[in-house]
């Protein structure tokens, strides 16, 4: 058994509960960063389909992208990029609301409500959805990996 004086034993604890805070603390802010990348990557992709930006739209969607519209048509990476940046799916607004974020690993489930004024080949319309995204860290990067909108 080793011999340790109060004093010695009172700083050997103090030591330790102070890097287990610190442990805790690192660990939290992690989670918060990549939670804030996530919402990041979010409106970076509600922007980019406003504004109709293929480099921002290809950067964004991973290239396994699976899209799902609330009609049941399904997209992938080159069909969601070429549909926006055309006009077929033209997004004049979109609004988020009530909107979730889950991590699990490398991976990010977000949940909202999107309401959207769209003019899709010149047809003025409106969309009120709930929509589900799939998110994947990838090389440093959240990607969108799957999007499945649902009618309300």
């Amino acid at each position: 058994m080793l011999n340790v004086s109060p004093d010695n034993y009172t700083t050997m604890i103090r030591i330790l509960f102070s890097f287990i805070f610190c442990l805790t603390l690192i660990t939290t802010a992690l989670a918060q960063t990549d939670e804030q990348q996530v919402a990041a990557s979010v409106e970076s992709l509600r922007k980019a389909m406003i504004d109709g930006d293929k480099a921002s739209l290809e950067k964004i969607a991973s290239e396994q992208l699976s899209y799902g519209h609330s009609s049941g048509l399904i997209e992938n990476k080159s069909a969601f990029v070429q549909n926006i940046v055309s006009g077929n799916s033209d997004f004049v607004t979109i609004d988020l609301s009530e909107g979730t974020i889950s991590l699990v690993g490398d991976v990010a489930l977000v949940r909202h409500k999107l309401v959207a004024e769209t003019n899709n080949n010149g047809q003025p319309g409106k969309a009120n959805i709930g929509v589900l995204l799939v998110w994947k860290k990838q090389d440093g990067n959240w990607k969108l990996l799957a999007r499945q909108a649902y009618k309300l």
